[in-house]
């Protein structure tokens, strides 16, 4: 039987509005922004609310909130009384405390080596913020360079962005033919390094869709950082390691190696360097496969976040 319409007004939606769900990240840090969106892909059932919901913005509060390092932005979502996840995205040897009041979840492998301090606060950690999605292109090509510089030091950033990082992505377009770099900050100054190289293509991590793009390419070259480190593991995807700049790459860098055999960049003409992307190398990740519950970090905190915009504390 045929409904004909009668030409009317569109009745208004019935049941309960949907939450909504604001997300902050650093835009100047890749582990900030990666966990966010990693976190984002998961919030089905949640209206995710742009600026407008920020504190000092026209609209009205948001009815929970994800904060990926920002305390600033914790501390004033709280005073409006917003209930917020407070997610420590970067690798840290130490835990610091949250502000009162918000949940503290700590993006932490459990397959990563301690020693760990107790976490202060009620903090508890995620196991691997993952990319919602594991598959690679079948055609993949060209290699990925994901650069972290967020809080090292001008003294190891500039004489590696002048020097190492031109030889290992001209290194990369002869073995791989093109080398896409992303980098979270100081992007002119990598632009200026890589001038004039032809097959390279410098990118900010805040435009780009860092998961999507490695899906394509065959080889990740990585600054030691929790966000690239997951995106290689949950893809059991060949990585090598970029020469760690500041005290919290080289933790973590160290960390890694007493549980993965991942390569070091050191020499940009090593062939071993470049193996991993070769059919039947061996799967350095194949030593983790008892964690795989560990991949699911990116759940867990969205469905905190869907629990508590429902019943706040």
């Amino acid at each position: 039987m045929a409904v004909l319409s009668t030409g009317g007004p569109t009745p208004p939606p019935t049941g309960p509005a949907p939450r909504r769900v604001l997300l902050v990240s650093r835009d100047e840090e890749l582990d900030s922004l990666l966990a966010g969106r990693r976190v984002a892909a998961h919030l089905a059932g949640l209206e995710e609310t742009g600026d407008e919901a920020r504190p000092g913005g026209d609209g009205p509060p948001p009815d929970v909130a994800l904060v990926c390092d920002d305390d600033a932005a914790t501390r004033r979502l709280l005073e409006l009384g917003v209930p917020v996840v407070r997610l420590s995205s970067g690798h840290r040897a130490a835990v610091e405390p949250a502000a009162d009041r918000a949940l503290h979840r700590v993006h932490r492998p459990g397959w990563l080596p301690g020693p760990w301090p107790a976490t202060p606060g009620g903090a508890r950690t995620t196991g691997v913020l993952a990319p919602a999605r594991s598959a690679r292109g079948r055609d993949r090509h060209g290699s990925l360079l994901l650069l972290s510089l967020w809080g090292v030091p001008d003294a190891e950033a500039d004489p590696f962005t002048s020097g190492p990082l031109r030889q290992l992505a001209a290194e990369a377009v002869r073995r791989t033919q093109r080398c896409e770099v992303v980098c979270d900050t100081r992007l002119d100054r990598v632009r200026d390094a890589l001038e004039g190289l032809d097959g390279v293509r410098v990118r900010r991590a805040a435009d780009t869709d860092v998961d999507a793009l490695h899906a394509g390419t065959e080889l990740l070259l990585a600054a030691p950082t929790l966000g690239a480190v997951a995106l290689a593991q949950a893809r059991r995807a060949p990585l090598a390691l970029l020469p760690p700049l500041g005290d919290r790459q080289r933790d973590l860098a160290e960390r890694v190696a007493r549980a993965v055999p991942v390569p070091v960049a050191a020499d940009p003409h090593d062939p071993s360097l470049w193996a991993p992307g070769e059919p039947g190398a061996p799967d350095p990740w194949a030593a983790l496969d008892g964690a795989a519950d560990d991949l699911r970090g990116a759940q867990r905190v969205a469905r905190t976040l869907r629990q508590l915009s429902l019943a706040p504390l």
